[in-house]
This record gives structure tokens, C-alpha cells and sequence, in this order.
């Protein structure tokens, strides 16, 4: 009962739309403005740094508290890693804005801050690495989220939080199959262009 609750609770979380209200402050509905999509990018491209910089905290924040609660009801890592990725789910599915939200990223950083620190920050280096060489913020999540699983593996931390790290990686990849297809085709925004 208390894994179940835990899980459900970590959706919930994951789905409060922190970026949508942050932008919903200065009158912009993300739904409907710049790339559409409900993430820390889009406020960055439509509502500027400071809203961004406190959607990104906050969606990491919640991840953060997801795990830690799962953490504190449970015994052993498998409950925990299950509600860190029920919060990512609950970030890209929101059930507050019929089930369309952001791309997982910050999210994520907050899960796997918890589970497993080094592989986060090493997913963070080449995020930064990436971002600053390519001046694309999806370059640099692609190559994160890749970097997350490859040290969680290396890392060797419980079987449950390497799976987890994996299917974070997938499903953040897969999130930005759109961005792949415009970084191939040369229509991709870099940082500081608006739409």
C-alpha cells in the first residue's frame, strides 16, 4: 500500500506545472506560445531568465522530493526509483493540463540527484559541455540524459536505479525525437533566437 501511495503521490507531484506557471505571471500560455511546449526552454524563449531559472529549480525540486518521500514510506531502492520516474511521467503527462507537459530533463536532474549523485553530475558537465559548443539546449539534453545512463551503469549503483536511469535516458531521447529531426533538417533554435 505505502509503494502504491508513493507512486501515486510522485505522479501527482511530477504533474504540478511549475514552467506554465511561471510563464502564466507574465499573461504567456506556453500551450499556445513559442515551440508549444511546457518546459523551462520555452519559458526561457518566451518569459526570459529569471521565470526559466525558477521553472527549471522547481521541476527539479519536485523530482527531488518524489524520490525522498518514496525513500521515507519504503524499504530498498526499487519504490523509490518507480516514483522518480512516476514524477518525470507526471512532468511530461500532466493530468492539470490533459496530459501535455515538458520533456522530463530538470525533472530527472532531481530524481537522479537523489539516486545516484555522480552519474547526475556527470550528465550535468556534458548538458553544459554541449549547451555552451553546440548553442543548443537540446543538444545538450540528448547528451545528458545519455551520459546519465552510461555513468549509471559504470557507477554500478543498485540494479533498480541503473534501470531507471536507462529508461529516464529513453524516454528523454524520445521526447525529443522532434528536436532530432530539426537539428537534421537545420531548422532547430539556438539559445537566444526567439521565435
Amino acid at each position: 500500500m505505502e509503494e502504491l501511495a508513493a507512486v501515486t503521490l510522485a505522479y501527482l507531484a511530477g504533474s504540478i506545472p511549475f514552467a506554465f506557471l511561471a510563464a502564466r505571471r507574465r499573461g504567456v500560455d506556453l500551450r499556445r506560445s513559442g515551440s508549444g511546449n511546457v518546459g523551462a526552454t520555452n519559458v526561457l524563449r518566451t518569459s526570459g531568465v529569471p521565470l526559466a531559472v525558477t521553472a527549471m529549480v522547481l521541476d527539479a525540486v519536485k523530482g527531488a522530493v518524489a524520490v525522498v518521500i518514496a525513500q521515507r514510506l519504503t524499504e530498498g531502492p526499487a519504490t523509490p526509483v518507480a516514483a522518480g520516474l512516476a514524477a518525470i511521467i507526471g512532468h511530461i503527462y500532466p493530468v492539470w493540463l490533459q496530459f501535455r507537459g515538458g520533456k522530463g530533463v530538470a525533472t530527472a536532474a532531481g530524481v537522479f540527484g537523489v539516486l545516484t549523485p555522480l552519474a547526475l553530475a556527470a550528465a550535468m558537465g556534458v548538458f553544459v559541455v554541449a549547451v555552451f559548443v553546440s548553442r543548443y539546449i537540446s543538444v545538450g539534453s540528448v547528451a545528458g540524459a545519455l551520459t546519465l545512463a552510461t555513468v549509471a551503469v559504470i557507477d554500478d549503483p543498485p540494479t533498480a536505479v541503473v534501470a531507471g536511469a536507462i529508461v529516464a535516458a529513453l524516454v528523454i531521447v524520445h521526447r525529443h525525437r522532434g528536436n532530432l529531426a530539426r537539428l537534421a533538417a537545420g531548422t532547430e533554435r539556438r539559445i537566444g533566437q526567439r521565435i
